[in-house]
């Protein structure tokens, strides 16, 4: 795999330690600027909305460069989005400081999703992009449970400067590994939303929604559920995240994996088996062995839907796969949001902090059976695609004179 991988997978490190290091710190931050947890939860919301704003609309806007002088210009983004959040005076402004790291998300993810296919043979488009969401996975078996330390025994603004100081790591990364390729000559607007006229692509972009959305329901509120039902120390939580992040390390190399053999098979049996996981952690929650067991199990199963889902969109968009790609990411963060968003009202209902995990398991069953819907629509499209080339070939040449 070329080295450019590396380079890109260093900025997803310090962007999924940003994405979810608030959850371990969401208790701190909420003391500190006088909120309930529920409203503290809008900074995973929040980050979320931003990323599906930010996604298509820097996408569009990257157009006109080169992707690398896109890709260094979000990393620059970032870093100033966390620097705000941790200077921030009051959670309105903690708010916006997440809101502008968060746009650089969602088209950094997508654009690099598009270098990182465009460097290796066809074969193995799903291992590369795996390749590159393995710093985001990284992150949380390190920078995730490292920031939630950092932020217990230091202060949560320390955690969030550590953080900016990672995204001036990528920004040096991408610089120094990224190849100089220009500004691709076929790219245009027009040509890059050309692509939502095919309903696969919005099909993928639901499964994304609803299937990620389903980990998100549960792990936004991962710090009361084990302290406050576990029985955990709050302390011991970092070591729940590590868990939880190789979990999702695991996940996302055997989903990249299996998903370049057998795509759709592979998406069937991770949606099914994480819908059932969560379901299960709603019992399995108030025993510490099970609970984490369980936590390590989701981030596993929810992360092996992440290159399946990336690379359908690619296939699905393949003359004009950048703003749909980014368009996904953005997908993946709508579903955190709302997942986070749902989490927080059963929680507020006085349903308890368990009731988050059944609406994560309605949410990745509903992906699932979106799932079964593209997989028919995509062999029905190909027989017709068939007929028609059997038809042209059995067709008589016509006559010459």
């Amino acid at each position: 795999m070329p080295l450019a991988l590396l380079a890109l997978a260093i900025g997803a490190f310090g962007i999924g330690t940003t994405e979810f290091v608030i959850m371990g710190v969401l208790p701190q931050v909420a003391g500190d600027f006088g909120v309930t947890i529920p409203t503290a939860g809008w900074l995973v919301s929040g980050y979320a909305l931003g990323v599906v704003i930010g996604a298509p609309l820097l996408t569009v806007l990257g157009t006109r460069v080169s992707r690398k002088k896109m890709l260094m210009f979000l990393m620059g983004l970032f870093i100033a989005g966390n620097a705000l959040s941790a200077a921030a005076p009051s959670f309105g402004l903690m708010l916006t400081g997440r809101i502008v790291a968060s746009l650089a998300h969602g088209a950094f993810f997508g654009i690099g999703s598009v270098v990182a296919a465009d460097l290796v043979a066809p074969q193995k488009k799903a291992s590369a992009i795996s390749l590159m969401f393995m710093g985001l996975t990284v992150a949380n078996i390190v920078g995730v449970p490292g920031g939630t330390y950092v932020g217990q025994a230091a202060g949560w603004r320390v955690t969030f400067a550590l953080v900016a100081a990672l995204g001036v790591i990528g920004l040096l990364g991408v610089a120094k590994l990224v190849p100089e390729t220009g500004r691709p000559e076929s790219v245009s607007v027009r040509g890059e939303f050309a692509a939502f006229k095919n309903v696969q692509v919005w099909l993928a972009m639901a499964m994304t929604v609803l299937g990620y959305g389903g980990v998100f329901a549960a792990i936004t509120y991962i710090t009361p559920m084990m302290t406050e039902v576990a029985g955990y120390t709050e302390g011991a939580v970092t070591w729940l995240l590590v868990l939880f992040g190789v979990g999702m390390f695991l996940g996302n190399l055997l989903g990249g994996k299996f998903a370049d053999r057998a795509l759709m098979p592979m998406l069937f049996t991770a949606l099914a088996a994480l819908t059932a996981a969560l379901l299960l952690f709603t019992a399995t929650a108030h025993n510490k062995v099970l609970a984490a067991i369980t936590l390590s199990l989701i981030g596993a199963l929810g992360f092996a839907t992440v290159p399946p889902l990336q690379k359908w969109v690619l296939d699905q968009a393949s003359a004009a796969p950048t703003l749909a790609s980014a368009a996904n990411i953005g997908a993946f963060n709508l579903g955190n949001a709302l997942a986070a968003w749902l989490g927080g009202v059963v929680i507020a209902a006085g349903l308890g902090f368990t009731a988050p995990n059944w609406v994560g398991a309605i949410l990745s069953g509903t992906a699932l059976l979106l799932a079964f819907l593209a997989a028919h629509l995509d062999r029905r499209t190909r027989r017709a695609s068939r007929v028609v080339a059997g038809s042209a070939a059995a067709e008589p040449a016509p006559a010459t004179v």
